[in-house]
């Protein structure tokens, strides 16, 4: 989970100080320094945690402060405050859409970044914001690079120009005639990458902008390498003129340095962020909402457009009403799975719910991981056994085990779960004043 290590360390800072009541100038610089050891820890530029701490204690050393009644909630939000400033402020950064199309966003980045994918998934959220994106592949080096693109564009429905055998900037001007006469109004450059930023790959990026006009340049890094992405970002951002940056791998990363990093390195902005291996998995990255979750604060907003994301609210009204008629079953049960798998999985929600973000201890959230073996279980089931759970006997129970790779154990578990919920849905029928147990149905995991 991202930052995950930095929450944790900055709220053993913060639960010290809340513990305190009153602070004195000793206090704030004692936990001041222990938040800098957790920023360098979290692979944070030097320089930049340096600035970041004065930045802090400076304002945390104030009237504001020291004469307050909740002294360690002004520091905590003075803390969140720098916190979104340095990684770009309030306002998310967006993609400048030029009202006379084709705008031209121009991909770079090293090898192993995940340019081509992000291709896609860039092409895709455009898709849906209802734009016409085409995807063009400029990659004429690495191996089989064009036919990714070719089958990640395809996986997202955004169509791809591919001209074999001729030169980047010429393939980035023909694509750039199709998209007029098609009426593509984003065009996604997928250039070549390199294994080190060299003198060959700058001048090739150099000579795409000489042939069209490129609207936003945006760099891909991989938020893993940590202290190494955040040099990437300076070399092209020195050498090519960035317009923002698209942090990969972000869900990987539990220290998350990059993110903090690369804003006050490079001057340009963090615009998406990776968040995992589907190609929907790309959120835009908002400065204060990744602040609060740093902190340990939540973020509501994101966590309201996921759920807005996910939901089908045909197949939700489907849902309640079955349940209200007791007809629910192992079907219905594998929908709201996928539902939440969409939303991130447990993990992830968790991380956005106020107050929850290391409240909830390790075994807990292990218990999510359940949630791929619940899966498994209802797909090894026959459709009758799904629709009609009761008729599942010992010997079905070993089958759907063996074909899930459970014990018959998390078989029986699962099928106790969906009784218990049965029978609770007969006295929700019975008896409507029920609903107010709903979140103490017993046998289902308790997060809380």
């Amino acid at each position: 989970m991202a930052f995950e290590s930095l929450s944790e360390k900055l709220s053993a800072v913060f639960k010290k100080l809340r513990g305190k009541g009153k602070l004195s100038e000793q206090d704030i610089k004692t936990a001041m320094r222990e938040v800098r050891m957790a920023l360098l820890e979290a692979d944070v530029n030097y320089k930049v945690a340096k600035d970041f701490i004065a930045g802090v204690t400076e304002r945390a050393l104030g009237q504001e402060v020291m004469e307050s009644l909740t002294p360690a909630q002004q520091v905590i939000k003075i803390v969140n405050d720098e916190l979104t400033e340095l990684m770009g402020g309030e306002e998310a950064a967006r993609i400048r859409i030029k009202s006379k199309p084709p705008t031209v966003i121009m991909m770079c980045g090293l090898q192993g970044a995940g340019k081509t994918t992000h291709c896609a998934k860039l092409g895709k959220r455009f898709l849906k914001e209802g734009h016409r994106p085409l995807l063009v592949a400029c990659d004429i080096y690495r191996p089989a690079a064009v036919d990714q693109l070719c089958v990640v564009g395809k996986q997202a429905g955004v169509p791809v120009f591919r001209l074999d055998g001729e030169k980047p900037e010429e393939i980035a001007r023909q694509a750039y005639r199709h998209a007029r006469d098609h009426g593509n109004d984003i065009i996604i450059l997928d250039t070549a990458g390199r294994l080190h930023v060299d003198e060959e790959l700058m001048q090739e990026l150099a000579r795409i902008k000489q042939t069209v006009e490129v609207d936003e340049t945006l760099l891909v890094i991989d938020a893993m390498a940590g202290q190494d992405a955040v040099n990437v970002a300076k070399a092209f951002s020195e050498n090519t003129g960035l317009d923002g940056v698209i942090l990969t791998k972000l869900d990987g990363d539990t220290r998350g340095g990059s993110a903090l990093s690369v804003r006050s390195v490079t001057g340009k902005p963090i615009k998406f962020a990776g968040v995992g291996e589907k190609l929907d998995d790309l959120e835009v990255f908002h400065p204060a909402r990744m602040a609060s979750r740093i902190l340990g604060m939540g973020d509501v907003l994101t966590l309201i457009e996921k759920a807005q994301d996910a939901a089908d609210e045909k197949k939700a009204e489907e849902t309640a009403k079955r349940l209200l008629e007791n007809k629910f079953d192992m079907n219905d049960m594998l929908d709201q799975l996928n539902q939440l798998k969409k939303m991130g999985g447990v993990g992830a929600l968790i991380s956005m719910i106020p107050g929850a973000a290391g409240k909830v201890d390790a075994d807990k959230i292990n218990e999510s991981k359940q949630l791929v073996h619940i899966e498994a279980i209802i797909q090894s089931m026959t459709p009758a056994e799904r629709a009609k759970p009761s008729i599942i006997d010992p010997k079905r129970k070993r089958r759907i085990a063996a074909g899930s790779g459970t014990k018959v154990e998390d078989v029986n578990r699962l099928l106790k779960q969906f009784e218990q919920m049965s029978k609770m849905m007969k006295q929700i029928k019975k008896n409507p004043k029920f609903l107010r147990g709903l979140g103490k149905m017993p046998g289902m995991p308790d997060l809380f």
